[in-house]
C-alpha cells in the first residue's frame, strides 16, 4: 500500500521541484517509497501486536487500546521529523480534524450547522496558507513551500510553452 500510494507521488515531486540527474531523481524516488512502505508496514505491526497483546491481557478489547497502541506506534515508527513522516502526520492531521468535527455534531457537542461550513473551512484554510506562504515562508512543510512558489512565484515569467508544460524554473538571469 505504501509504494502505490508514496511512488506515484514521489515520481511527481522530484520530476517537477528537484534538480540532479535521471539516476540520483530515480534513487530518491525508490528511497522515498521505500521509507514510506516500511514505516506503513511498521506502524502496521507495532499497532496490530499492540493490540492483540492488550486484548490477551485484558481479556476484552476497549477503546483505548487503539489509542495506546497507535500512540505507541506513531511515536517508535513516525516520530523522527523527516518529509515522508511530516507529510504522512499533516496528511492524517487534516483527516482527523474533520472527522472530529463530524463527531462533535453528532455527539451533540456542537450543533448541526444550518448550511455547509465547508466554504468558509475553504476560504480560511487558503487565506491562512497564503498569507503564511507571504509573510512567514520559513514556518511552511519545504514541498508546500516548492509547490507554492511554482505556482505563485516563477509563474510570473514565461518564456515559451515549455514553461507550462515542462518546467518553469527561475534562473540568476530573470
Amino acid at each position: 500500500y505504501g509504494a502505490k500510494i508514496r511512488a506515484p507521488h514521489a515520481l511527481v515531486m522530484t520530476f517537477l521541484f528537484k534538480s540532479g540527474s535521471l539516476r540520483e531523481k530515480l534513487k530518491s524516488i525508490a528511497q522515498a517509497t521505500y521509507t514510506h512502505s516500511r514505516n506503513l508496514a511498521y506502524f502496521v505491526f507495532t499497532y496490530k501486536g499492540l493490540m492483540a497483546l492488550q486484548s490477551r491481557l485484558q481479556g476484552k478489547k476497549i477503546p483505548f487500546h487503539s489509542f495506546f497502541a497507535a500512540c505507541i506506534g506513531g511515536w517508535l515508527v513516525f516520530g523522527e521529523n523527516n518529509p515522508i513522516n511530516s507529510q504522512i502526520v499533516m496528511y492524517l492531521l487534516s483527516r482527523i480534524l474533520f472527522g472530529l468535527s463530524r463527531l462533535a455534531v453528532e455527539k451533540g457537542y456542537v450543533p448541526q450547522p444550518k448550511q455547509d461550513p465547508f466554504p468558509l473551512v475553504a476560504a480560511l484554510v487558503w487565506g491562512t496558507v497564503l498569507w503564511l506562504f507571504e509573510y512567514h515562508r520559513q514556518t511552511l512543510q519545504p514541498s508546500l513551500q516548492s509547490s507554492m512558489t511554482y505556482l505563485y512565484d516563477d509563474s510570473n515569467v514565461w518564456h515559451d510553452i515549455s514553461d507550462f508544460l515542462i518546467y518553469n524554473k527561475r534562473t540568476d538571469s530573470k
